[in-house]
């Protein structure tokens, strides 16, 4: 599963992915190198945070965008030591959250993770939220336990009143799970299971969301995708739920919104970030 390949740093994707129709094209930006993904993009647009690094070695880079030219890519501040990816930016560009596998006081040895029927050395993680204070960050914060229940909770994803989506791993198959934690009175709720009609055994992982929460677009290794492989796939809100999830019959993970809150950012599987528009899924929304 791509989830492995980033956190263990392994060349599993490559082997794993099949494409079901023709690739878009590489997306522009400053992420030039094998392996840089998940781009989190500030509402202007101008400003985008992505991992950088395979495995262990990951770490969260900033790059900033100037008459339409983006400069070099810098390693932010906070993330100098812990394995860090997969960030994403609250709609209104105010706090990041990401992945890290630190331990929860900020001590120690990094969390171990624990999926597939055995145990990650190092290779855990917990979400954790770090605000945007002027051209630079804050102190990372852990989210609570409602959240992180486990050392194996990646991949969020930040809706505009603040809820927060992600995967985690299922104890007992080992297969990964959507969640959603919902943000009400400024406290996080205990995350609840999306449904979504996964299959016992299948893997739904690494969501992006609409701010408004009307559409969420995931990976899965359920049908229609490739035996061995894994898709993307779009569902919408629907009352009391999500719809039916539709195949976009592109192989990819790690999937981020653009600004305009239509453009998916993705990784393929050449390791490379591409992109592709949504319109064409989104004109044929149901009426919520």
């Amino acid at each position: 599963m791509p989830i492995l390949a980033l956190i263990l740093g392994s060349t599993l994707a490559a082997s794993a992915w099949a494409a079901t129709t023709v690739v878009p094209p590489l997306a522009a930006g400053p992420w030039v190198l094998e392996h840089d993904a998940s781009p989190a993009f500030t509402p202007d647009g101008d400003t985008v945070v992505f991992a950088r690094g395979n495995g262990a070695t990951r770490r969260l880079f900033a790059a900033h965008r100037h008459d339409g030219a983006w400069s070099p890519a810098q390693r932010v501040a906070f993330s100098d030591h812990w394995m860090d990816l997969e960030p994403a930016m609250a709609p209104d560009g105010r706090y990041l959250v990401f992945i890290s596998n630190r331990p929860a006081n900020g001590t120690g040895k990094a969390l171990d993770g624990d999926w597939g029927g055995q145990a990650w050395p190092g290779r855990g993680g917990n979400l954790w939220r770090v605000d945007r204070v002027g051209d630079g960050w804050g102190t990372p914060v852990r989210l609570p336990d409602s959240v992180n229940r486990s050392s194996t909770t990646f991949s969020p994803a930040v809706a505009g009143d603040g809820s927060v989506y992600f995967m985690r791993a299922n104890p007992a198959d080992g297969s990964f799970r959507l969640y959603v934690s919902r943000r009400e009175h400024g406290h996080y709720q205990n995350a609840v299971a999306l449904a979504l009609g996964t299959g016992a055994g299948r893997s739904d992982f690494d969501p992006a969301v609409a701010p408004d929460q009307s559409f969420l677009v995931f990976s899965s290794d359920r049908p229609p995708a490739p035996a061995n492989g894994n898709d993307l796939f779009i569902a919408f809100a629907v009352p009391g739920g999500w719809s039916a999830p539709v195949d976009l019959g592109l192989a990819g993970s790690e999937a981020r919104l653009g600004a305009n809150r239509t453009m998916l950012y993705y990784t393929a599987p050449d390791h490379r970030i591409h992109r592709v528009s949504l319109a064409p899924w989104l004109r044929q929304r149901p009426a919520r």
